[in-house]
């Protein structure tokens, strides 16, 4: 559905220590920069893009947005959440484990950047 999300960032190069290490846990490759300031991941033709804002005010993040991320199993949300935590993350909502939802059951952990953007890494569990 989508091509690209595009989160704001206030200070580009502790964002690059955060999202290089939970773009790695989920598989996703670090691009080249298209300019200096700027950082692009990619998994299975999506992109996630990392920027501070074009109009030059500062980066804020979405009261009651959340990017959720596919992953592969339980193991590799822990693994994400770990990476992000140890990162400059901060956990958000309830700790990593299995929420039994109306869509069926996922295992979950929300983490927050370094800017206060919303993550989510999602695993539906079978």
């Amino acid at each position: 559905m989508f091509s690209h999300v595009t989160l704001g960032s206030n200070d580009i190069p502790r964002s690059k220590v955060f999202y290089d290490a939970i773009m790695a846990a989920q598989g996703a490759q670090a691009l080249p920069a298209p300019k200096p300031g700027i950082l692009v991941y990619a998994l299975d033709g999506q992109m996630l893009i990392i920027t501070t804002p074009i109009n030059g005010q500062p980066a804020t993040y979405a009261n009651g947005g959340t990017i959720g991320l596919r992953m592969t199993s339980a193991d590799q949300v822990d693994a994400w959440h770990r990476a992000g935590v140890i990162n400059g993350g901060v956990t958000a909502e309830n700790p990593p484990g299995i929420r039994h939802t109306p869509m069926g059951d996922m295992y979950l952990a929300y983490l927050r950047d370094p800017d206060g953007n919303k993550l989510c890494a999602i695993y539906n569990v079978p």
